[in-house]
Formats: C-alpha cells, sequence, structure tokens
C-alpha cells in the first residue's frame, strides 16, 4: 500500500459537516490500507478574521511605533490551522479511525525567523513516521513552524500547500493529494472561459508557471517544492461523495496529476491560458544609457520591497539613452513613483509615465519548446480582436502579454479559442 499525505484546504473544512467529510475522505484511505498524513488549513474565512482582529487593535505609542509585533501576530494567525487540526483528529476518532493532531513545533517543522513569511529549513519527519507506521493519521496544522527564536512562526498566505508537500518530500510520500473546492487544474478560468476543460495530467514547470502568473490553485512555493523533491500533486475536490472514489485507481479518478514531464505521454502544444489583473505600467524616459543604470532602477525598488515583472528596454539609435518599462503591482504603484522620484538624479531619467488598469495574459504549456510560430499565433489573433500588447516576455514554456484591463476576458477568450483548448 501507498504513503500518502493528504491537503485540505479552508473551504474543505469551513464548518463540522465538512470537517466529518474531510474525515470520511481520510476514513476511506485509511481502510484501503495506506499511511496517511493530513495537513489541513484553518476554517474558510478564520485567518481573515484573525488578522483583522491584530489590525483593529489602536496603537497609541507614537506613529514610529510598528502597528503589531509579528512573532505576536504569527501566534494569533496560526491558531485556526491549530483548532482544525483537533477538531479533524476528534472526528476521525468518532468513526474509528486512529488519529493524533500536530502542531508545527510539535514535529517539528523548522523555518528561518521572517514571521509571517517564514520558510521551511527543515522537517524531523520521525515521530510523523513512526506513527504513520503504526497505523496512526497523524493530522498536522498547515502554515506554521518554529523558528530559531522558538516562536511560531507562519509561512505566509497559502502556507498549508507548502507545509503538505514539505511534509510529503520528508515521509516519501507517494503522492501528494491537494482536496480544494475544485476537481482539478483548469485549461483556463471557467468563469470567465465556460469551454475551460479540466487538464488530467501537467508538468511541474508548466504547474510552476500557471500559479505564478494567476492560477489560484495551488501557492508557488508548493509548486517548486514538490519539482526539486519529485513529489507528485493530485488536485482533487474534497466535495466528491468519499465512497463513490476508487482509492486504488487514482490516475482515473477526477482531479489533475502534477508530475515530471516524463510522467506525461503526450504534450499539447498550450495547456493553459492564465491572467494577472491589477497590473502598472511605468515608462523612464531618455535614461543615460550607462552601465550600471539597470541595477540602480531596479535596486531602489528591491530596496523598497517593490516586486518588478515585465522589463522592457529599448535604446535610441545613436546608443546614447535607452527607454525602459516594467510593471508592478498597481497596489504598489504610488510607493514606486516616489521611490523613483527620488533617486531621479542618480538614475537619470527625464521623463516617468506611469498607468494602472493593465492585465497580464500567459500562455503556458511545455509543447512551445519544439513548435514555432506560437507567439505569432498569438500575436495576430489579438490584433484581430483590436487589442494592442504594451510589453511581451517569454521563456521556453510561456508567452506573457500586458494589455488594457478592458481587453481582458476577451483575450483569454480568444487565446483560449486560438489553441484549440476548448475541444476534448
Amino acid at each position: 500500500m501507498a504513503r500518502l499525505v493528504m491537503k485540505f484546504g479552508g473551504t474543505s473544512v469551513a464548518d463540522l459537516q465538512r470537517i466529518y467529510n474531510v474525515a470520511r475522505h481520510v476514513k476511506r484511505e485509511y481502510d484501503f490500507g495506506h499511511q496517511i498524513a493530513v495537513v489541513v488549513s484553518a476554517m474558510a474565512g478564520r485567518t481573515n478574521e484573525l488578522v483583522n482582529w491584530v489590525n483593529n487593535i489602536p496603537n497609541v505609542c507614537g506613529s514610529k511605533a510598528p502597528t503589531f509585533d509579528n512573532c505576536e501576530y504569527d501566534t494569533i494567525v496560526s491558531s485556526g490551522e491549530q483548532v482544525t487540526s483537533g477538531l479533524l483528529a476528534i472526528a476521525l476518532q468518532s468513526i474509528c479511525v486512529d488519529a493524533r493532531s500536530w502542531l508545527g513545533w510539535q514535529i517539528p517543522v523548522l523555518t528561518n525567523n521572517k514571521h509571517g513569511a517564514a520558510r521551511i529549513q527543515n522537517i524531523n519527519g520521525a515521530n510523523i513516521i513512526n506513527q504513520m507506521e503504526h497505523g496512526q493519521v497523524a493530522v498536522v496544522a498547515g502554515f506554521q513552524g518554529i523558528g530559531s527564536d522558538q516562536r511560531v512562526a507562519t509561512l505566509g498566505r497559502g502556507g498549508s500547500d507548502t507545509s503538505a508537500v514539505a511534509l510529503a518530500a520528508v515521509v516519501k510520500a507517494d503522492r501528494c493529494d491537494i482536496y480544494t473546492d475544485v476537481d482539478g487544474v483548469y485549461t483556463s478560468d471557467p468563469h470567465i472561459v465556460s469551454s475551460a476543460r479540466r487538464l488530467n495530467r501537467v508538468s511541474f514547470e508548466e504547474m510552476l508557471e500557471m500559479a505564478s502568473l494567476g492560477a489560484k490553485v495551488l501557492q508557488v512555493r508548493s509548486v517548486e517544492l514538490a519539482m526539486v523533491h519529485g513529489v507528485k500533486i493530485f488536485v482533487r475536490s474534497s466535495f466528491e461523495d468519499p465512497e463513490s472514489i476508487d482509492s486504488g485507481n487514482i490516475p482515473q479518478s477526477i482531479g489533475t496529476l502534477i508530475g515530471s514531464e516524463e510522467d506525461i505521454m503526450e504534450h499539447h502544444i498550450v495547456s493553459g491560458i492564465t491572467y494577472v489583473k491589477d497590473e502598472a505600467q511605468i515608462s523612464l524616459r531618455r535614461v543615460s544609457d550607462k552601465p550600471g543604470v539597470a541595477a540602480t532602477v531596479f535596486g531602489e525598488l528591491a530596496d523598497a520591497d517593490i516586486n518588478v515583472d515585465m522589463i522592457v528596454q529599448n535604446v535610441s539609435e545613436d546608443g546614447s539613452v535607452t527607454d525602459m518599462t516594467f510593471t508592478v503591482p498597481a497596489s504598489n504603484l504610488k510607493k514606486a513613483l516616489e521611490t523613483l522620484n527620488t533617486s531621479k538624479d542618480e538614475i537619470g531619467y527625464e521623463i516617468i509615465q506611469s498607468g494602472p488598469g493593465m492585465v497580464k495574459i500567459s500562455v503556458i504549456g511545455v509543447g512551445m519548446r519544439s513548435h514555432p510560430g506560437v507567439a505569432a499565433s498569438a500575436f495576430k489573433a489579438l490584433a484581430e480582436r483590436g487589442i494592442n500588447i504594451h510589453a511581451i516576455t517569454t521563456s521556453e514554456i510561456k508567452i506573457s502579454m500586458l494589455i488594457d484591463q478592458s481587453y481582458s476576458d476577451l483575450a483569454v477568450r480568444t487565446l483560449h479559442k486560438q489553441y484549440g483548448l476548448d475541444k476534448e
């Protein structure tokens, strides 16, 4: 039999009825003879509620004082997973499944000390493996670990996915099943493209691009970990009837299997169309074209914790000046402009232009490596719809285009149809 890590997100454990449904999913695998560890998120909405409690405590210590201590923030927001893990362990015990809950510090999951956005450094899986081998289900609170300062540290929003994949790697699980409110990974957002189809298999590389470019199914860091450690992920819905699933026939079950390219018999040229809204474009005009100017521009933005995405540079005919265009999240536009205005003399630009209301549309597929003309067909399809492209970036398996946000839905549908993704 297999060793499995099963992860259930917030919507899957939103109330006691759903927690009991999760227990039935776990019991199905347990009764089949699998060794099981379960990773759970907080109940849907609970983390937001806890964060709001923290943010609503008034600060009367002066404008220079922090609004809250990050260590205490982690203590509070990690409690949601503690409640869920305990409730699920009790639910499992109530249906005759031996189970025990585990918090991050009890395993332990060792992290760095960047509270609120910690990274896992090591997991001691010996105790969990021992309990699994003795037939006990380990119910682990996701999203959390313990830093070297011996304080609870959380992994950032969506961190339970990372907890699950990291645990799967440590216990050498055969598979990590991610249960969520959708039944797999789709070719595009079904809310925008009614003909979007569920993909049976996706490569790690494709999923990594999808997750980083707008697909909300998995956290980016969890896919990175899975790819590095070779952990197969099976994305499936927790709202299926647990008794209707054949535990011994996963590839034919409803869901999407994420693994290495070698596991996928035949590649489509394009596997999916994703989008990221609320992007802002910044252009620096007539920047002195000299060594180090790009390092100055993007170094200043990095120091201000502003994430820069698409970058396009055009050099003048005589090579004396250049134009730089790049994107930042719209929420960081004001901060980015302030940073660049402060450094104007050091950078040496003449004019700065900016505009919010942009969206990044991406075409993703490992089949692009061996098929020419994929980009050209995308550009042609958008042009025929009167959609102007402001910037373009590419990789081996991805093309991203920056367009006006008003055209986002039309662009997604157009590209989805262009590459035949609406066909079986």
